[in-house]
């Protein structure tokens, strides 16, 4: 179906457009939304009639869109989600889910404004984009973790796993030590005591000299 575009859908073209798109996209998504109109020539005249008024509008409603943007972008949602030891999620965090929370964030999001290529099933912070205008879009993270204590050591960096990995290699770390200094300990305690330099004659035996007899 050929259709004439109302505004700039993204790697589909811009505002005025006419451009050729499957009749199930159009109809579903276009021209219910009021993106697009049949290409047609009465359609065409109206579009030019209207233009002037179209191009006022969106460029009204991207100015709102970049001072949205400046707020939103960079900011950081949690979700909190069971999940298995691998990080693995019992489930998935959708486009739904993220607008919730950032919508609760203070920010209002629609569920069609969240770009997500496949949904969220593992554990971690995910940057996740979001499409304010056609020509406008911020960037979020979406902290995914099982509690509060978690969202915060992956907000620093790290992982739940490699903390835990942490603390067993300086429990390892204490526990050597510990042997070492008993075994130290143990040797010292074992010590032989000093032997005495023989001072006697070859032969291993004391000579004794006797007193020889006083005279007279």
């Amino acid at each position: 179906m050929e259709i004439v575009l109302l505004q700039r859908i993204e790697k589909l073209g811009q505002m005025g457009d006419v451009v050729s798109v499957r009749d199930g996209y159009a109809r579903n998504f276009l021209l219910p939304q009021g993106k697009a109109l049949r290409a047609t020539k009465s359609n065409l005249v109206r579009f030019e009639t209207e233009r002037a008024q179209l191009e006022a509008h969106n460029l009204e409603r991207r100015g709102e869109a970049e001072a949205a943007a400046v707020k939103l972008d960079g900011q950081q949602f949690v979700i909190i989600r069971q999940a298995a030891e691998s990080g693995s999620l019992y489930g998935s965090v959708t486009s739904r889910d993220i607008a919730e929370i950032a919508t609760e964030g203070g920010f209002t999001i629609e569920r069609r404004q969240v770009v997500l290529e496949r949904p969220v099933k593992e554990l971690g912070l995910h940057p996740v984009r979001v499409v304010l205008h056609p020509e406008v879009a911020a960037t979020i993270s979406v902290n995914v973790a099982r509690s509060e204590e978690e969202a915060r050591l992956q907000a620093t960096g790290k992982t739940i796993q490699e903390v835990r990995a942490e603390e067993d290699t300086a429990a390892e770390f204490e526990i050597a030590e510990l042997f070492d200094d008993i075994g130290g300990a143990a040797d010292i305690e074992g010590e032989s005591p000093l032997v005495e330099e023989d001072t006697s004659p070859v032969g291993g035996e004391s000579t004794l000299v006797e007193d020889e007899p006083k005279a007279g």
